[in-house]
């Protein structure tokens, strides 16, 4: 039994949703190109670095399966993909954002799950399933949150969160537009959440770049901490 979600897909087979599929290449370029550009630096980036372009490539291409296979199967992995991503985004984004100790900065993983269970479990309360925003809206908030803490730093963030809330606007539109525009919306979302999870791996790989010596926020912490008189 395939799964039947999107504007697009009109029958099952590997090619129903043929824009939706091909769309997730945005994934993987956003991805190569992270690694390209992690690749070339003199200075080796720590695995913590690397984990959000490779995770990105890992999004687009559990995403690439669903809109192609579409089953259940390939739908959890769909889901759970991006739900590790965020997850440890905000975990990494933590850390080399604001320096804060790793062991600490994993604390911030279970804090925002309990956010954003509670936040859609209210909202699918109040306003029912579409209130949701399809589960999404957690996501936005904590951007947002992330973006103006950290505008002084960095203002990937804050810019990634204006295109998401676009972004998941297209995707909430892909339904109630179907009428309209036959092919959906959904690949826009694609296109688009692309590019928000390349700024927020973006923005980590800058702030790498941010500290000198062994790349660390705590060691270089350390470092300036012992040369002051």
């Amino acid at each position: 039994m395939y799964v039947d979600a999107y504007c697009e897909r009109t029958g099952p087979g590997l090619a129903g949703e043929p824009l939706n599929a091909v769309s997730n290449l945005a994934f993987l370029a956003a991805s190569a190109l992270l690694l390209w550009l992690l690749a070339g630096r003199p200075r080796r980036a720590p695995v913590s670095v690397w984990l959000l372009p490779v995770m990105l490539g890992v999004v687009g291409l559990c995403s690439l399966a669903f809109h192609t296979v579409a089953d259940s199967l390939t739908g959890a992995l769909d889901t759970l993909s991006i739900m590790v991503f965020v997850l440890t985004a905000v975990v990494v984004v933590t850390h080399w954002t604001w320096g804060v100790r790793w062991r600490w900065a994993w604390l911030v993983a279970p804090v925002f799950l309990a956010f954003a269970i509670g936040l859609n479990v209210a909202l699918a309360v109040v306003g029912g399933e579409r209130a949701t925003v399809g589960g999404y809206l957690p996501a936005l908030v904590g951007l947002f949150a992330f973006g103006v803490a950290a505008y002084r730093k960095t203002k990937l963030l804050i810019g990634a969160s204006a295109l998401f809330a676009v972004s998941l606007t297209l995707r909430t539109l892909d339904g109630p537009l179907c009428g309209q525009v036959p092919v959906g919306t959904h690949f826009l979302w694609h296109c688009l959440n692309a590019t928000v999870l390349f700024l927020v791996s973006l923005a980590v790989v800058r702030r790498w770049q941010d500290y000198p010596g062994s790349g660390s926020p705590a060691s270089s912490s350390a470092s300036a901490s012992s040369t002051r008189p």
